[in-house]
């Protein structure tokens, strides 16, 4: 596999990677190694040298750990310490995952992983395998290799994460289909996205309600209590992604909870709609404005607006009249605009929240 194209920043590695090399140097010592450095080859072909926290060995058992240094990129879990237990015991060739302290467990379908196994995915475990037949190599066939995975305060970590809305409780997960942690990459974010649709299907739920954040989501969920916590799916900035991928998993109905300003830029076609993708489109606000009948002085007014917030103050304050019909077309632009990502075969509906939380229309395609 390729190198990742250039970016700026300091990389750094997955917790998938950082158990893989402290498992690697418990390994090592159950040998009679002591390393206080191990190299293990990531994903994408790089190999990588990982200096070690802790080793100790205590008869067939040793433990090591190593600190999760993830570069420039703003992850919860830099500077957590992932530590391994490895154990040996008789068998035949079996290699079983355990989740310890500050590890989660899967308790919802959806993930790719089985419930109650510990939520390590599928490339960690592949990486982990390849070391202990390295380590191990002929003598793995007469031995069964117990593995358990802790993080240290992983719990309250896990609380700046999503995964407790995915189904994993009682830590954080082990993760990385790289080994490298790319600063600020999208790709970690998108995937909790995919991830959060596959445990929505898996518990056969039909429709989801997308917002950009938390402020969003609890207006959404006060709208809509009858639906599960799994149907509300924070996408951040990743609208037409978000869309697009819904629909692939298969949702009848598809609700976009949002702001004006996010809604506005739906409206005129942005797919993407962090700031330097475009900013909230005033002008079209204020022709929508004028053709639901804001009278001229408050379109005088409007034109002074630089933010959707104070477009949407002044408004209320000077056109309150014009305020639903204006919040509707709003919603009809942007669901217009969200079929070019969704087909014409999905239920869409746009919820235009106001900044206190309230829903100035609601509005179903």
């Amino acid at each position: 596999m390729k190198p990742p194209r250039q970016f700026k920043g300091r990389y750094g590695y997955t917790t998938g990677a950082c158990a893989t090399a402290a498992l690697k140097a418990a390994l090592l010592l159950l040998t009679g190694r002591e390393e206080k450095e191990v190299r293990v080859r990531l994903p994408i072909g790089w190999e990588a040298a990982f200096p070690l926290k802790d080793c100790s060995l205590n008869g067939e058992k040793a433990r090591a750990s190593v600190i999760k240094d993830a570069g420039d990129d703003p992850d919860v879990t830099n500077g957590a310490e992932i530590r391994v237990e490895v154990a040996l015991a008789p068998g035949h060739g079996k290699i079983i995952f355990r989740a310890g302290e500050g590890v989660g467990v899967v308790t919802k379908p959806g993930l790719g992983i089985p419930v109650g196994e510990p939520a390590i995915s599928s490339v960690p475990r592949r990486m982990m395998r390849e070391v202990v037949e390295e380590v191990l190599g002929e003598k793995l066939k007469d031995l069964n290799v117990c593995v358990t995975i802790s993080i240290p305060q992983g719990e309250e970590l896990a609380k700046h994460t999503l995964n407790a809305r995915l189904g994993i409780k009682g830590g954080l997960s082990i993760l990385g289909t790289k080994g490298i942690v790319i600063p600020f990459s999208t790709a970690a974010y998108k995937a909790s996205i995919v991830k959060a649709f596959h445990v929505a299907r898996a518990l056969g739920i039909t429709e989801v309600v997308l917002t950009t954040g938390g402020r969003s989501e609890l207006c959404c969920q006060r709208l809509f209590p009858d639906l599960p916590e799994e149907a509300f799916v924070q996408v951040g900035d990743f609208v037409g992604f978000s869309l697009r991928s819904a629909r692939r998993n298969g949702f009848q109905r598809i609700t976009l909870g949002m702001m004006l300003g996010k809604m506005a830029k739906i409206a005129v076609g942005l797919s993407n709609t962090h700031a330097k993708y475009g900013d909230v489109p005033l002008a079209e606000l204020l022709s929508w404005a004028k053709e639901s009948g804001a009278p001229e002085g408050a379109l005088r007014k409007l034109k002074e607006a630089h933010t959707a917030r104070r477009f949407l103050e002044i408004l209320k304050e000077k056109a309150p009249g014009i305020l639903e019909t204006f919040s509707r077309r709003v919603c009809e632009e942007a669901l217009e605009a969200a079929r070019k990502f969704t087909g014409e075969h999905v239920r869409l509906r746009a919820v235009l929240l106001d900044f206190g939380g309230e829903a100035l229309a609601i509005v179903e395609r």
